[in-house]
């Protein structure tokens, strides 16, 4: 574990039903220690594209002892349910909503990296005045087909893992270690496992089922940020990864998607260098901006 991490604790996992039989997980950090009154917003953390809670481990750690702190499975993603319908952005968004209400949050501080940008800004509109900030941890502020110059079904096909990395969870893990050795740590491992399943052969399957991994990526490519930020009233921050892509084209996304927000309701742009999993790379810097 990096050195200038929180010391190890264990969040407590919960289930919230929606209508029609839905359960949604999320992770419970806790918040201030006994005896503290807490008057700042809760913070609620949406993972990305096939991630699931784990994955914002790092910085949990860093901002339960001072904010309540809780983390969303995406339906279809970690332990919540997998219907076969519901994961265009709107949907998931409303899903957000459920577990803040099941978590008992008031007011609340919003975070998404990457595909859950899209929903922590949704989240965020639908919310209203109890969204106190929102922010879109690389993602959530860009046309992907505009950035990327991919459609759709090139992005699918390049989810694809080689032979290699799938052949056994050792496999798997040590691929993951190799992004960058320097962050891997005992949450780096649990993140790593929670997004796949061994079989029985010993290969490693991605635990996402198929049609939800289509449905996401076909939401992610449908997505404006345009006329959701516009309907955000709190305060928004965008964080770039600078290295996962030319920033100049995102940034002159942000541009477009945010021409109504001036003044008070401009957005914040700050720039990491750092590739695109933020909380993986740069979870202190991440924990500084949400505390502040």
């Amino acid at each position: 574990m990096n050195s200038d991490s929180a010391p190890l604790t264990a969040p407590q996992g919960y289930l919230v039903g929606r209508l029609g039989d839905v359960r949604l997980h999320f992770l419970d950090w806790g918040g201030p220690s006994h005896g503290t009154v807490d008057t700042q917003p809760a913070i609620l953390l949406i993972p990305g594209l096939l991630s699931t809670a784990s994955a914002w481990a790092p910085v949990a750690r860093r901002v339960a002892g001072e904010r309540r702190t809780v983390v969303a499975d995406l339906r279809g993603h970690g332990l919540s349910d997998s219907p076969p319908d519901g994961y265009e952005v709107a949907s998931l968004a409303t899903d957000v909503v459920a577990v803040a209400d099941g978590a008992g949050l008031d007011r609340v501080v919003i975070a998404g990296h990457g595909f859950g940008g899209c929903v922590a800004a949704a989240a965020a509109a639908a919310m209203g005045e109890r969204c106190a900030g929102l922010f879109l941890i690389d993602g959530g502020f860009e046309r992907l087909e505009v950035v990327t110059a991919l459609d759709a079904d090139e992005f699918l096909r390049g989810l694809d893992e080689p032979p290699e990395v799938v052949r056994s969870m050792s496999a798997w893990l040590g691929d993951r270690r190799g992004f960058d050795p320097a962050t891997w740590d005992a949450d780096q491992e649990r993140a790593a496992r929670d997004g796949v399943v061994e079989t029985a052969a010993g290969r490693v399957v991605r635990a996402v089922r198929p049609f939800v991994v289509e449905a996401v990526v076909r939401a992610m490519f449908a997505y404006d940020p345009a006329p959701v930020l516009a309907a955000v009233g709190a305060p928004v921050t965008a964080v770039v990864a600078t290295l996962a892509g030319d920033p100049a084209p995102r940034l002159a996304e942000i541009a477009r998607a945010t021409p109504a927000r001036r003044g008070a309701r401009a957005v914040t742009v700050v720039e990491l260098y750092a590739a695109h999993n933020l909380p993986r790379y740069r979870p202190a810097d991440l924990a500084a901006l949400l505390l502040g």
